[in-house]
């Protein structure tokens, strides 16, 4: 159970793919145009990694080095295949609105980079979970960032108009450069709060500065290490 949760802790929070990782940024900037359309590829690229990464661990032991990198491409492109039928059966419009960037799953480094770091050397419950936490972790990515370009530019989250009618949208969030802008935005905002988290532990005004010479960590290691002296 331990190994379990934190495989899942790892993917949404410690390897989040989109903000500390920063993998997977084609679909990332390109499709995030709207909320539904983040959470539509996060879940669609999920279900490829929890298949592909359960697979590929069942099968690990049987399929030669030489050849690893060409099956595990045959494996990703079949559970793409059998998404993108699906996806166009039952959810033509959000299958529109995805277009190309449903194929190209099969490319997305994130899912072949845990098949050959993870899933190729660990136990199938482990590698299924693996890809469940990175795969919710891509989805809460592609989500903030589409609610983020939605709300400023068309002042709506999931086609729900939540501005009020005198909010002028800002047409530039929903545009390949506003990509880029909240990207950045949340990406900071992450980073800043992992600093204060870090920092809990330092006593003082300032906290870290970013400066080891001045850390007061630093002097007490010193003072103990000249006392074992």
């Amino acid at each position: 159970m331990k190994g379990i949760l934190e495989r899942l802790y790892n993917g949404i929070v410690k390897e989040n793919p989109t903000f500390v990782l920063m993998l997977g940024m084609c679909p990332t900037l390109a499709v995030t145009t709207s909320a539904i359309n983040g959470i539509g590829m996060g879940l669609a690229t999920m279900v490829v990694l929890v298949m592909s990464n359960l697979m590929i661990s069942v099968l690990r032991k049987v399929i030669p080095d030489a050849v690893r990198v060409p099956v595990y491409i045959t494996i990703i492109a079949s559970f793409v295949t059998v998404i993108e039928m699906v996806m166009h059966a039952y959810v033509k419009n959000l299958y529109d609105s995805l277009g190309i960037y449903i194929p190209l799953i099969v490319v997305n480094c994130i899912i072949l980079g845990r098949a050959e770091s993870y899933a190729n050397k660990n136990k199938p419950i482990l590698s299924m979970f693996d890809g469940i936490g990175i795969g919710i972790g891509f989805t809460i990515g592609l989500t903030m960032i589409g609610i983020v370009r939605e709300l400023l530019g068309n002042g709506s989250i999931f086609g729900l108009q939540v501005m009020p009618k005198s909010y002028e949208p800002i047409a530039i969030f929903i545009m390949a450069p506003g990509a880029f802008f909240v990207l950045a935005m949340l990406c900071a905002v992450q980073n800043k709060l992992k600093l204060k988290g870090a920092n809990r532990h330092v006593k003082g005004d300032g906290g870290c500065g970013g400066d080891c010479s001045t850390c007061p960590m630093k002097e007490l290691e010193e003072k103990e290490a000249k006392n074992n002296v």
